[in-house]
């Protein structure tokens, strides 16, 4: 992957960071008003790489029901996230519990933190909005409010300025920290500030939240109320809701209630899960406090969930990630419904791992980190206690994975004519005239089978149970329709792949479940149970894909820069494209590939030339950065292909894909560059002389 290249992790004194000059994209905050103020972040090298990919599904409104708000807050932020084209940390921290979250605020310290495009990327593509943060604090936050407020054409102008952030890079709002004492003349201005922020954003942003939190008070004391009062509430009456304190008391989710009146859904009660002053001590009692926040109807503000992660809960972040966030839906239950709309798709890849495979086959065996890499999360479900299962499953990234770094791993024993089921979504597809196809990959062992069980409801009709399998179906009571078999790409080998249609008009389809279970009649003997689910497509269509071809693509490479590292001949540069036709279809990602040609070009028998083509990362906008790429000595030029993808989990064969080819510079070229440069800088000495 082309993260963090591998010097700069080496080197004990990097050189000063400086955003106009190329290099790996990272996302990173505007710390100063005097930067927010002077646009210096849209020249940034950076800044096109931070740009979301991925809109909010239209029409998604907050729910009238207790809302789950998640603010993330960890090690001071932009860790492994900060990372756009990705990392190379297996273990580093993601979320995929989105099916529980309405609402995520990326949270730091500096004054104006802008989310990593990966976070809303992601939350997007699972109907969440995301926010960033606009903080004050101490002497620095004290001196910026000085000048930001100091009239109300400058706090009109410093609220335009985080509108148009929000709009450049595609999230959905703020959460506003105020936690400075201001003087009481100050306080016009700042409701000034609080109103033109909110309003803006809601013309400039469907949907859009701006959310206050219980900081400073309308007198300008900075005075944690810890619940909605006539001390606050001024700034709750013109903004989205109001980020109440972690220190309440039991009454206080009640209280608060009473005072919003038929706005109570908008004041969001705040845990931190650390569990430092927090009613019911957050950690593993989380669901102490938000059981008591669902009774009494206000919505939740989660506070640092990556406690699990930071303080090394055992046994492994995964389990006790999963064992957490159960308590989350135990407590307040399932806030999003997938899928809702065609085309659906899954590989199960949480956005980290130590491998990737594209269609099947392995193209790239090394630890990765990207959460823009996350396709829709499956509703698995936490069993605490492991021995009740004969079946565990969980998303291995030791099994091979059919697209992406994931999957869904089953493995145990079963018994002969026993089955074992467990859910993948919790779904609001309402099925049309037309028919529509379920698409899925497996790879097990012996006798293990896997199939879905599809659970619908009409209104006219009732509830209905689908079971899809291929083989040795005797055993189920619910309608069984038997997939065909799809031809599955030579470099993909245990992979299977089986495709369905169904036509259910007037259904709704609201669960879909993985059935375990064994051959009839068994070929083994044996009780063991291995298999593994690749991916999972869900359209209205069984033809291919259809991409546009490489000639339709506009290609680029710019800021090419060569150099030598360790002896060996490097590259950096960036590589951008674009449709010809500026209407045509949007797609999600594209993998990118380089191809090394030789002087001596390696024929084969049949005369075409043989070369390998190595993933180097992935891209969610139509750009990506090379870095320091090492080139063998006896490389003539490189062919970079970007392998187009569509979000139906389609990708394009790379022998049509568009690319940008580039001869290598030889060494005499380079050279003879330098010399050329040195009778003007031979006279240029001189003349300074």
């Amino acid at each position: 992957m082309s993260g963090q290249p591998n010097d700069q992790k080496s080197d004990p004194t990097p050189p000063p960071f400086d955003p106009s000059k190329p290099s790996v994209p990272i996302s990173y905050p505007i710390k100063t008003l005097e930067d927010l103020e002077n646009g210096s972040y849209y020249k940034s090298f950076h800044y096109p790489f931070n740009k979301s990919s991925v809109p909010l599904r239209p029409n998604t409104g907050l729910a009238q029901r207790p809302r789950v708000l998640v603010c993330h807050d960890m090690q001071g932020g932009y860790v492994d996230d900060k990372w756009i084209q990705g990392g190379e940390n297996s273990g580093a921290y993601a979320i995929w519990h989105w099916y529980l979250i309405d609402v995520f605020v990326y949270f730091s310290h500096y004054l104006v933190t802008l989310p990593p495009p990966c976070w809303t990327n992601t939350a997007h593509t699972h109907g969440v909005k995301v926010l960033g943060t606009f903080i004050v604090e101490g002497e620095e936050g004290t001196a910026t409010c000085n000048k930001m407020l100091s009239t109300k054409e400058s706090a009109h102008k410093y609220a335009q300025l985080l509108v148009e952030l929000a709009v450049a890079l595609g999230f959905d709002g703020w959460l506003l920290n105020m936690e400075v004492d201001l003087a009481i003349s100050q306080i016009p201005n700042l409701k000034e500030f609080v109103s033109y922020l909110t309003q803006t954003m809601h013309s400039s942003v469907p949907g859009s939240l701006v959310i206050w939190y219980d900081s400073v008070t309308i007198d300008g004391t900075l005075s944690w109320q810890n619940q909605l009062n006539e001390e606050n509430k001024p700034f709750f009456d013109i903004s989205d809701g109001i980020f109440v304190n972690y220190f309440w008391e039991e009454d206080g989710p009640k209280l608060s209630a009473t005072v919003a009146g038929d706005r109570k859904l908008d004041v969001y009660m705040g845990i931190d899960v650390f569990g430092r002053g927090t009613y019911g001590g957050g950690q593993w009692t989380t669901n102490v406090a938000l059981d008591v926040i669902k009774k009494d109807d206000v919505s939740a503000a989660i506070f640092a969930p990556g406690w699990v992660y930071e303080t090394k809960q055992p046994p492994d972040f995964q389990t006790a990630q999963n064992r957490w966030w159960s308590l989350v839906e135990k407590s307040w239950g399932i806030v999003q419904n997938y899928p809702k709309t065609l085309p659906f798709y899954s590989n199960f890849d949480q956005g980290r791992g130590n491998h990737i495979s594209v269609d099947g086959a392995q193209v790239l065996s090394t630890q990765w980190n990207n959460i823009s890499s996350q396709t829709f999360q499956p509703f698995l479900e936490y069993v605490d206690d492991s021995t009740s299962k004969t079946i565990e499953v969980r998303v291995d990234f030791k099994e091979a994975s059919f697209n992406g770094g994931g999957n869904i791993t089953f493995k145990g024993t079963l018994e002969a004519g026993a089955s074992f089921s467990t859910r993948l979504f919790s779904g609001q597809l309402l099925m049309g005239p037309l028919p529509i196809y379920f698409t899925y990959s497996v790879n097990s062992e012996g006798n293990s089978q896997l199939g879905l069980s599809l659970e619908l409801s009409s209104e006219t009709e009732g509830k209905k149970k689908l079971f899809l399998a291929s083989q040795g179906t005797n055993q189920f009571s619910s309608e069984v329709l038997m997939p065909r078999r799809l031809t599955t790409p030579d470099n993909a080998p245990g992979w299977v792949m089986q495709e369905v249609s169904i036509a259910m008009n007037g259904y709704t389809l609201t669960e879909i479940h993985a059935v375990c279970y064994k051959q009839q009649p068994e070929i083994t003997n044996t009780t063991e149970y291995f298999a593994v689910l690749g991916d999972i497509k869900i359209s209205t269509s069984s033809k291919n894909t259809e991409f546009p071809p490489s000639t339709s693509w506009i290609v680029n490479g710019q800021d090419i820069e060569w150099g030598t590292s360790q002896g060996s001949k490097t590259l950096s540069l960036k590589i951008s494209w674009k449709p010809e036709d500026e209407k045509g279809p949007l797609f999600p990602k594209y993998n990118i590939y380089v191809e090394k040609l030789s002087k001596q070009s390696i024929r084969t028998l049949k005369g075409t030339l043989e070369s390998v083509r190595e993933y180097i990362g992935v891209a969610h906008i139509e750009a990506f950065y090379v870095s320091q790429l090492v080139i063998p000595s006896d490389t003539s030029s490189l062919k970079f292909i970007i392998q187009v993808c569509n979000v139906d989990g389609a990708s394009q064969n790379l022998d049509d894909a568009p690319f940008f080819q580039l001869d290598v510079q030889s060494s005499t070229n380079i050279l003879s560059l330098l010399f050329g440069c040195l009778p003007s800088l031979v006279k240029n000495i001189i003349a300074y002389l």
